[in-house]
């Protein structure tokens, strides 16, 4: 067991518990009279691990995973995270370009943290040592993959391949036939915590985009409460350079990206049909957004500003109320306190959005902004909350580390 690492008996089963974890210990642990708990969501997650599940996953017992997609950022990401998951384990690791090689020839800051095999080509996998994988290829690529992986497994999929619902807008936006359409229909989209029943339930979860993830947290509350105008919503939203993948484009070098910003995707966007999707099921009825992306001189982080319309009678305060209600509870999104403007770097290296809303100067209008970490709760953050979910697991394990600041 590591160093400063204690266990905690509860019942028939045993925890181990991180310093922190023993210091947040609900009031029937003898350390509560001295330190009172700090993390009520900590001391949540901790009840709600089954102890005898934990007993048999501690160790060399934990679940193997695998990661397709290795070499890339979302990829990469994934392994960073699970490097200190304690319930997941990777076993399998793909990349077509790099096979043979070591994760760390690839991404040396890596190389510390796990013991990892070599990365192998997807055709030359081997999936019979793994109970669930996170595929993190391009989208058009995925759907035969994962349409060819043994029924058996659970499936993460972080591309676009499995996000529309509509197989005929999927073919119109992404410019190309969806060769798995009946895994379309049985596919949950991950919106973890407006989806999060399904996702329990879910074989093949179909991960958010980044910009439908910062923009669905707010305004889906919002529609379904009816507290703003479905027909007047303009979203503004900026994105790190890590957002366009890591293969080589003209586009991403350092000399087209740094000391400027450009829009892109301008009315065309992939993500425009994603968004009005979810947004359309909670507003229940079809709509339609404004929607601009535009291209950051940074590595990660992603922002997106929300111009809405008010329903009759609502103001700024009433959506601002309303968000924090149906937040209250939750882990990674924080409304942030009144006149507080979350900034991007809040969230930089953490599963967490953080949000607030504002009055705008014209009268019945109010500007929503939401921040992101667009690898992290934009992409393999959020893959990871799903897998967690739907092997039975808190969806906070192994996700609670705190923002990088500065």
């Amino acid at each position: 067991m590591a160093a400063g690492f204690v266990t905690r008996s509860f019942g028939a089963g045993s925890l181990v518990l991180s310093p922190r974890e023993a210091w947040s210990a609900k009031p029937s642990d003898s350390c509560h009279s001295k330190f009172p708990a700090i993390r009520a969501s900590v001391t949540k997650v901790r009840e709600e691990i089954d102890p005898s599940g934990l007993k048999q996953r501690q160790g060399e017992e934990r679940i193997p995973v695998g990661v397709l997609g290795a070499s890339g950022y979302t990829g990469s990401e994934v392994i960073r995270l699970l490097a200190t998951h304690p319930f997941f384990n990777v076993k399998l690791m793909t990349a077509d370009r790099k096979a043979g090689q070591s994760l760390a020839t690839v991404f040396p800051h890596l190389v510390i943290s796990q013991s990892l095999p070599d990365m192998v080509a997807v055709k030359d996998a081997n999936f019979s040592d793994v109970e669930a994988v996170f595929c993190c290829l391009p989208h058009g690529t995925t759907q035969e993959i994962i349409a060819a992986l043994p029924k058996r497994l659970k499936v993460v999929d972080l591309s676009a391949d499995f996000r529309l619902a509509d197989i005929k807008e999927y073919e119109e936006w992404y410019g190309g036939s969806h060769r798995a359409p009946e895994l379309q229909e049985t596919a949950v989209y991950g919106l973890t915590e407006i989806h999060r029943e399904e996702i329990k339930q879910a074989r093949l979860v179909a991960n958010p985009g980044c910009y439908p993830t910062s923009v669905q947290i707010p305004l889906v509350p919002l529609l379904k409460s009816q507290l703003i105008e479905p027909d007047h919503i303009i979203i503004d939203a900026k994105s790190g350079v890590s957002g366009a993948g890591r293969s080589a484009k003209e586009a991403n070098l350092y000399t087209e990206v740094a000391e400027g910003l450009h829009a892109y995707g301008v009315t065309r966007h992939r993500h425009v049909p994603e968004i009005e999707q979810g947004l359309a099921q909670a507003a229940g009825s079809k709509l339609k957004v404004s929607f601009t992306p535009h291209l950051m001189p940074m590595s990660r982080g992603m922002q997106s500003t929300i111009y809405v319309k008010l329903k009759a009678g609502a103001s700024a305060r009433d959506l601002r109320k309303h968000l924090v209600e149906t937040y209250q509870s939750e882990e990674f999104v924080k409304v942030l306190g009144e006149g507080i403007v979350p900034h991007t770097r809040h969230a930089r290296g953490s599963n967490y959005c953080f949000i607030n809303v504002f009055e705008d100067r014209i009268s019945a209008r109010a500007i929503i902004i939401s921040v992101i970490d667009n690898l992290v709760k934009g992409a393999s953050g959020q893959a990871v909350q799903n897998l967690n979910l739907m092997m039975g697991f808190p969806e906070s394990t192994g996700l609670l580390q705190q923002p990088l600041f500065p």
